[in-house]
């Protein structure tokens, strides 16, 4: 009885194998084609990843030259800087020159322009008071005249 249940067990156990070849053996076709699709997926990953690590290879290259450009125009932005203030320093020492020359024309100028209108307004009151006179003149000779006339 013993042998009977031992073959009866590899009997069963011989059935169990067979029916779990089929699947055993599609497994193996799935696991082989995602293996050929990992394999094919490295083949076409492997220039992009070189495109991409070249890429950024000429990304740090340009960003390097930006900054030796930066580095160039602050420091022509600080040459800029000290000149425009030495022209401020300039401008204002012009400006305080322009005030004294001024100031120093200005006050003997004023005097003369009012000297110059003092002796217009001079000359005009003495025209006005010579024509006045000679009308007064003018007019008494007139009277005298009518006088004469009437006696």
């Amino acid at each position: 009885m013993g042998e009977v249940a031992a073959l009866i067990a590899a009997s069963a156990f011989a059935v169990l194998v067979l029916i779990l070849t089929l699947p055993i053996l599609r497994l193996r076709h799935t696991v082989d084609a995602t293996t050929r699709m990992i394999n094919d997926l490295n083949d076409r990953t492997a220039p992009l990843l070189g495109d991409v690590n070249t890429t950024v290879k000429n990304v740090n290259t340009a960003l390097e030259q930006v900054q030796t450009s930066l580095d160039g125009v602050n420091l022509q932005l600080a040459k800029v800087d000290t000149m425009t203030s030495h022209a401020q320093n300039v401008t204002a020492n012009v400006a305080n020159l322009a005030t004294v020359v001024s100031a120093a024309a200005a006050n003997p100028l004023v005097k003369v322009a009012a000297f110059g209108y003092s002796v217009r307004k001079a000359a005009a009151g003495r025209r006005h008071a010579e024509t006045e006179r000679e009308v007064r003149d003018t007019i008494k000779q007139q009277r005298r005249a009518a006088r004469r006339g009437n006696r």
